[in-house]
């Protein structure tokens, strides 16, 4: 049971792990920006994207799992460590100028393992330390602090980029490690009843058959779900390639993309407070659909940017991600309303599954297709989709079936506690 002892341990746990993120943070920037000026190739940075999501695909639901079975404060304490130990070999590497791209993806990927095994571990601790009746508090408080990392991460990794060699950078991370430790040692995180290993097989598979059965059944919900799916699959390309759009397209420099990240972040950040302001949203199917749309044109004014105009694009995905936690906390609303109280797990699941599956194709395909025919005209490719398909399955699917339940919905308050993870998930 939860008391005002265990909430002040999550609070200094939490304190610690945001050191811990924006050292991540640092050092994954880092590595991105010194792939984009080493290699100036879109594949590289697109095999690096694609390497970088295939842990979250497949490890994630794994260390869900263990993360009930197992004692989560030793499983983050380890694979802290082990990111730490990875990090190190990086500096050791770069120290000894030793910098063979493949080498350095191949750890980069090792260091995407550790962090599928550390973030269900963390979502875990929270509800064993926090009472029911605080849990959206903490999870507002805990997105606010990730919005502040994530908002000033890039541009001081773009100032330490500026002025230290890059194997100093990578130290960072083993400080910011070091010190997420020491309150990880000193609290005492709640042990919970494990199931045995058969109930839980029998138990997903159960589940996920349920899950697709309920999809199948209430009209428009697998429409909406693919709206989110192909919404992923599109913007993929985008942020997978934007150092390169940046340094190669734009002649840019490291600030420039710590200026167009930090855009983003304020912009995301702003949506949510604003998203956490308003108690009520109407019509949240075609706030979804008209969010879509208003995102794109964010992305539509960079495209069409002059050369150089950094500023200009800041603006433009400024713009694009008020927007974005606005549709995402609607969509997730629209999915506790459509579906039955006790089986919204089950579809969040199955909704989280595809969305991560589709994440990595689009990676992939984004560096030789900006290779054939143009990053700018690829993104402007993906902004014109970015623009049709909220249309079509407006249009063409039984989307607008579930406004029944969104009239139903706006009777009464509903909390998201899943928005904050669902935000930071698709950002990255």
């Amino acid at each position: 049971m939860a008391d005002k002892k265990t909430i002040r341990h999550y609070l200094f746990f939490l304190a610690g792990q945001q050191f811990s993120v924006l050292g991540s943070l640092i050092v994954g920037f880092t590595i991105t920006w010194w792939i984009t000026v080493e290699t100036g190739s879109a594949i590289y940075l697109s095999i690096s994207m694609f390497l970088f999501l295939l842990p979250q695909v497949f490890i994630t639901p794994i260390a869900g799992v263990l993360s009930d079975r197992w004692s989560r404060k030793a499983i983050i304490a380890a694979v802290d460590s082990l990111q730490a130990f990875t990090t190190f070999l990086l500096f050791f590497l770069f120290l000894m100028d030793i910098r063979n791209i493949w080498l350095i993806l191949m750890i980069n990927t090792i260091r995407s393992v550790f962090q599928a095994f550390q973030m269900p571990a963390l979502q875990a601790i929270i509800p064993v330390m926090i009472p029911k009746d605080k849990l959206t508090r903490i999870n507002g408080v805990n997105f606010l602090f990730s919005g502040l990392i994530f908002m000033i991460g890039p541009t001081l990794a773009a100032l330490l980029y500026e002025f230290f060699p890059i194997q100093q950078i990578f130290l960072i991370d083993i400080i910011t490690f070091l010190i997420a430790l020491g309150p990880l040692l000193l609290i005492k995180v709640p042990s919970v009843k494990t199931h045995s290993k058969e109930a839980e097989k029998v138990s997903f598979i159960k589940d996920f058959k349920t899950g697709l059965s309920i999809i199948k059944t209430i009209p428009g919900l697998l429409s909406m779900i693919i709206f989110a799916m192909i919404f992923n699959i599109v913007f993929r390309p985008i942020s997978t390639l934007m150092p390169y759009y940046v340094n190669v397209v734009h002649n840019g420099a490291v600030f420039d993309l710590a200026l167009i990240s930090t855009a983003i972040n304020i912009g995301n950040l702003t949506g949510a407070l604003i998203t956490s302001i308003k108690k009520e949203w109407k019509h949240k199917i075609k706030i979804n659909i008209v969010g879509t749309l208003i995102f794109w044109c964010g992305y539509l004014n960079l495209v069409f940017a002059p050369t150089g105009a950094f500023f200009i694009m800041g603006i433009g995905v400024f713009i694009s991600f008020i927007f974005f936690p606005i549709t995402v906390s609607t969509y997730l609303t629209i999915l506790q309303t459509a579906v039955p109280p006790d089986k919204v797990g089950k579809i969040m699941s199955i909704d989280h599954t595809i969305s991560m599956a589709i994440s990595p194709i689009g990676a992939i395909i984004a560096g030789p297709l900006a290779e054939l025919i143009g990053a700018t005209n690829l993104f402007f490719i993906c902004t014109i989709l970015g623009f049709i398909f909220p249309l079509l399955i407006w249009f063409f699917t039984k989307i607008r079936y579930l406004k029944i339940m969104d009239i139903e919905a706006s009777k009464k308050k509903i909390e998201i506690e899943e928005y904050p993870e669902a935000v930071k998930e698709v950002t990255t």
